[in-house]
């Protein structure tokens, strides 16, 4: 026998290259993408109790080719069903390789990253049919993921086959005129899933780690295809920081643990390190771009040895370069904080005075719950406790709702804040 969690594991690095390969050879991206899946739960089925067969990147080639074949046969007797067997087998049905050919060892991951994040495509869509096709998870785990219905996930993935087919994509790379909008796509749903998996946006739970660790290791992966990319670099990195601290943010009984809180002995320190040497690395020889500096923000964070030691007016300085490369509201939020800590909360609350009036951050609980903090440093509780209960109001993620509920009760009382209550760098 075979243990479970190593099957899955080599599953979701063997998916995107069969698919990947079944592509190249016969187009039909919807097709082809089913007859994997198909492949992937005989291997999940058989694997683990008859053992790995000796290739097992041929053996999943096999299976899913003849899903395909199948398939051809079944439409090509509904429409000649007065022909004999013998005269509707059709040319195609051929192709699948022996049980023991090991196909071609070319990796066309990053073409099929490319096609997930095809310009046709919603962002949502995006995420989804990368996660079902170069991540390998069922629309069933997808869809526990987000919250949502089976039949609501597989249809969004469906509509979003088709359209890739409707665009007319080919299973190529972009042109050089392309090639970087389409990389950013790439760079960009990979972090929209791990941003879900962190901090989950729905829902009882403040962690999703199917979703943080599939992003981890599809970064990975872009990472090993593209290491001169610098941005991707970045991204790994980032990623790497953020979840180091993932088992210090959640208290005994679930509840949320701000950065400033958390106990630092229990961050993943080879993550940390990791994610520290690669941002410390790319800098040297790239640009810095968006995910750069934000892992760099991170590192500053996880270099130092508590709250207290953190090396501010680095990270104001950081976050300035970030909001001329990159601004965006969320850049402004998180500055404002660094800000506050460096120069008090009236100034960080200066900061947040236009977020107010900007339509895409107006609402967003975040807004109000910074808001809150800095409302608290500054000495205000009335106004701050409105504005946590605001931000509890606002969130669908049970966790934050419930901290934030507390860090309004705490008011009632003389407790003074310790610290600016963000929940990641």
């Amino acid at each position: 026998m075979t243990d479970g969690g190593e099957v899955e594991e080599l599953l979701r690095v063997l998916a995107p290259q069969v698919l990947g390969l079944l592509v190249r050879r016969h187009g039909q991206f919807d097709r082809c993408e089913d007859a994997v899946q198909e492949a992937l739960l005989a291997a999940a089925l058989q694997w683990p109790e008859q053992g790995l067969p000796e290739q097992p990147r041929a053996w999943l080639l096999t299976v899913a080719t003849r899903r395909l074949t199948d398939e051809w046969r079944s439409e090509h007797a509904r429409r000649e069903r007065e022909v004999t067997v013998a005269a509707r087998e059709p040319a195609y049905a051929t192709v699948a390789p022996p049980a023991d050919a090991e196909p071609p060892a070319g990796d066309d991951t990053l073409r099929l990253l490319f096609l997930c994040c095809h310009p046709a495509l919603a962002r949502s869509a995006q995420v989804a049919l990368t996660l079902r096709a170069v991540g390998g998870l069922s629309t069933a785990q997808i869809a526990r993921a987000y919250l949502v219905p089976e039949a609501t996930m597989s249809q969004r993935i469906r509509r979003a086959k088709q359209r890739v087919e409707a665009a007319g994509a080919r299973f190529t790379m972009p042109s050089p005129a392309d090639r970087d909008d389409r990389l950013a796509a790439v760079r960009q749903v990979l972090y929209l899933i791990f941003n879900e998996g962190y901090t989950a946006s729905s829902g009882p739970e403040l962690h999703r780690a199917e979703l943080t660790g599939e992003a981890i290791r599809l970064a990975r992966m872009l990472h090993a295809l593209l290491p001169d990319d610098g941005e991707v670099t970045g991204l790994l990195a980032l990623m790497l920081l953020t979840d180091a601290h993932r088992a210090a943010r959640v208290g005994p009984g679930g509840e949320l643990v701000p950065l400033a809180e958390q106990d630092r002995d229990r961050w993943d320190r080879a993550a940390t390190a990791e994610g520290v040497a690669l941002v410390t690395e790319a800098l040297t020889w790239s640009p810095p771009g968006p995910y750069q500096l934000q892992a760099a923000i991170a590192a500053v964070h996880a270099e130092a040895p508590s709250a207290a030691e953190t090396d501010w007016p680095q990270i104001v300085a950081l976050y300035r370069l970030l909001a001329r490369i990159a601004p965006n509201p969320m850049v402004t939020l998180n500055q404002a904080v660094a800000v506050a800590m460096v120069d008090g909360p009236r100034a960080g609350l200066a900061l947040l005075a236009p977020l107010a009036e900007d339509e895409r951050t107006a609402a967003h609980h975040r807004l109000a719950a910074v808001r809150a903090h800095l409302l608290e440093l500054a000495g205000e509780p009335g106004p701050a406790r409105e504005a946590y209960l605001a931000a509890a109001r606002a969130t669908t993620s049970l966790p934050e709702r419930r901290y934030l509920e507390l860090r309004a009760a705490r008011l009632a009382g003389t407790e003074q804040p310790s610290s600016i209550g963000v929940d990641r760098p």
